[in-house]
């Protein structure tokens, strides 16, 4: 946000106008990534626990090759 008042007060006064825009690109750009990246480790995270969930119901003395526990 304060670039671009920066910004904004370099392009009326046409100095370094290109540099403090592909700050903020850079800026919006690393801000989608960790967005992203966030995304991606929640969902992760959901798996996990779901994973863990199933775990915690099944029996705990197997006594033949179950599939669909290993499927899961």
């Amino acid at each position: 946000m304060e670039l671009q008042k920066e910004l904004l007060k370099k392009a009326n006064n046409k100095e370094a106008y290109d540099e403090i825009a592909d700050q903020i690109f850079k800026l919006r750009e690393q801000r989608e990534k960790c967005t992203v990246d966030t995304a991606a480790r929640d969902a992760q995270i959901a798996r996990i626990n779901d994973l863990q969930d199933y775990i915690k119901k099944q029996r705990t003395n197997l006594e033949s090759f179950d599939e669909t526990l290993v499927k899961r």
